[in-house]
């Protein structure tokens, strides 16, 4: 087999591979020789099958066999004679001519054929101890932790019946049938049935629990409430809709005594349990948001340290991933590039350079990783599995076979585990200053702009910045 650069442009290499018909008759021949053992045909005994009838029968299938696996022979020759590593799966260019192709098939003509690849660049990985970030520190004040018990005594308080004739008031609990409208007629989802509505909780769209005030068990009233302009649902969002209600209680809140029953209830044995509980939960959250801060700050210094040229194809790929995206969420919520002050190509010329960084952060973080020896075990990526499934009550089997089965998703298990920690082993070199901060520092939002790039103006574009 020989292969022949045809191509050297950037990170696009072309390659021509021929393997002499000769060759591919005697690798054909070698495949028949060693299935004629393996079938049965009628009228042959074991092994005496006639070679020419073997490729009569069964030629054109084994010759397709062969030329994949020829094609991955060729591939791994290019890889190796020319030591490159591959940024995609090649693509591979056979000849049009219908002649060319039944020759080939046949093993009468030389099998001929382009690879079309695109190549990764070659990074120089320099050292990570000039690199100075800031981790901020915040320490959870008791406060925190009995505000957040206190949360939970509300959202755990018992109610009872008000006694008949007694007005709704807020606090209280409406229990309620409903059926909305819009236009005078019904919607999808607009439904309901025994439905328990807390005044004043907000949980309902705004308008609607106000307009319970007051109401009576029995009662039937018509509540007037306009759904958001940033509703999930789009073909209700900035909707005016009614809604045809009946009363069929009315509930007022008991007091719940925060004490070691309390915390029994949630499964810990006394007050100062559940305390240091909600305290490690509050902890755990915080630390997330400053390790996401701390990263930031890293990539962003990785940004400008590399600046090599990137693979057409990689950046095409996360450009149309996070496009789509974004083309799904205007279309969720209705909003044009104008409702955002700019237009759709600025936009896709904002999101292409995040797609940029990406590609240049994912393939520096890869090499360092590489140079690192950086190995994932067994462990790592089971618990990982075990955290995703966790994601998914009641259905943890059902998540945990799909990872087990499905090699191309267990890699998506396995990525952000290898990327924290590469992030981990740059951190271990870098200069690492923690600084203490109050709670509204830490959850302060950073300014959006990375590597020059304007502040976000729309939701989907801080999203997708955050998500680098």
């Amino acid at each position: 087999m020989q292969v022949t650069q045809t191509l050297s442009d950037g990170l696009k290499r072309e390659f021509k591979v021929v393997l002499p018909a000769k060759d591919l008759a005697d690798r054909l021949a070698a495949q028949l020789e060693d299935l004629k053992d393996k079938v049965q045909i009628k009228g042959f005994r074991p092994g005496k099958v006639p070679a020419s009838h073997l490729r009569r029968v069964y030629g054109r299938s084994v010759m397709g066999d062969l030329v994949q696996e020829l094609v991955n022979e060729g591939n791994r020759k290019i890889i190796e004679e020319h030591k490159v590593k591959l940024a995609m799966q090649p693509e591979i260019i056979f000849p049009e001519d219908k002649e060319k192709v039944e020759a080939i098939m046949e093993a009468r003509g030389d099998l001929e054929y382009s690879v079309k690849v695109e190549v990764l660049p070659e990074i120089s990985v320099g050292d990570f101890s000039g690199i100075a970030v800031t981790r901020e520190v915040a320490e959870v004040p008791e406060t925190e932790v009995d505000e957040a018990i206190k949360r939970m005594a509300d959202q755990n308080k018992p109610f009872a019946p008000k006694k008949d004739g007694a007005k709704a008031q807020s606090g209280d609990r409406v229990v309620i049938d409903f059926i909305g409208k819009i236009d005078g007629v019904p919607f999808d989802g607009g439904t309901g049935t025994d439905i328990p509505v807390d005044i004043g909780s907000g949980s309902f769209i705004p308008g609607f629990e106000d307009q319970l005030v007051g109401v009576k068990n029995g009662d039937t009233l018509v509540i007037n409430a306009t759904f958001p302009e940033n509703y999930n649902a789009a073909h209700l969002a900035g909707k005016a809709a009614t809604f045809d209600t009946t009363v069929k209680a009315v509930e007022e809140p008991g007091e719940v005594k925060i004490d070691d029953e309390f915390a029994k209830g949630f499964g810990l044995e006394d007050l100062a349990k559940l305390k240091d509980a909600i305290k490690a939960s509050i902890l755990n959250e915080w630390q997330s948001v400053a390790r996401r801060k701390l990263k930031k700050q890293l990539l962003d210094a990785l940004d400008t340290q590399y600046n090599f040229d990137l693979p057409p194809t990689l950046v095409e790929q996360e450009f149309n991933g996070i496009w789509g995206n974004v083309e799904q969420e205007m279309k969720a919520t209705g909003k044009t590039f104008a409702d955002e002050d700019t237009t759709e190509e600025e936009a896709r010329a904002e999101y292409k350079k995040i797609a940029e960084r990406r590609v240049r952060l994912g393939l520096v973080l890869a090499e360092i990783g590489e140079q690192a020896k950086i190995q994932i075990t067994d462990e790592e990526l089971t618990q990982g599995v075990i955290e995703r499934a966790r994601q998914f009550p009641g259905q943890e089997k059902m998540v945990w076979d799909f990872y087990r089965k499905n090699p191309q998703a267990m890699a998506e298990i396995r990525a952000p585990i290898f990327e924290e920690k590469v992030i981990d082993h740059i951190l271990a070199s870098a200069k690492v200053t923690d600084k203490a901060v109050s709670k509204d520092e830490l959850f302060k939002e950073e300014d959006d702009s990375e590597g020059g790039k304007p502040k976000a103006k729309k939701a989907s574009k801080a999203k997708a910045k955050k998500d680098d």
